[in-house]
């Protein structure tokens, strides 16, 4: 697909989906004409990309932990160095308590809607 196919697709400007390429975060052939050609697999690559900006990790982050999120798993290791690896930690504990709160919040709508329900079957 073409650049402006996987923008609509993905809700992604054109121009942060050629930042992503120059990052090395996405992958695009060329055609004989210069076009960027996507294969389907890369609509679910840049919402994982735009997942992990949202959570706040860098984009040297993001491509080093996206092998991980593929199988099979091709894990890269020259620039793991402490203070990545800490960061990765700090951001995994910050969304497991953003999904501890989300989770809550889930509960707590649920309990309400089933309130609700009851009460306009009586």
């Amino acid at each position: 697909m073409r650049i402006g196919e996987l923008s609509e697709r993905t809700g992604t400007s054109r121009r942060l989906l050629r930042y992503y390429e120059e990052q090395g975060l996405i992958i695009a052939s060329r055609g004989a004409n210069g076009y960027r050609d996507y294969d389907s697999a890369t609509v679910d690559r840049v919402i994982q990309v735009r997942g992990l900006l949202d959570a706040g990790l860098p984009t040297r982050i993001i491509k080093q932990i996206l092998p991980c999120l593929d199988k099979p798993r091709a894990i890269y290791f020259p620039d793991a160095t402490p203070e990545m690896i800490a960061t990765l930690e700090e951001e995994r504990d910050r969304m497991a308590r953003r999904a501890e709160c989300l989770l809550r919040n889930r509960d707590a709508i649920s309990g309400y809607l089933d309130a609700v329900r009851e009460y306009n079957r009586v």
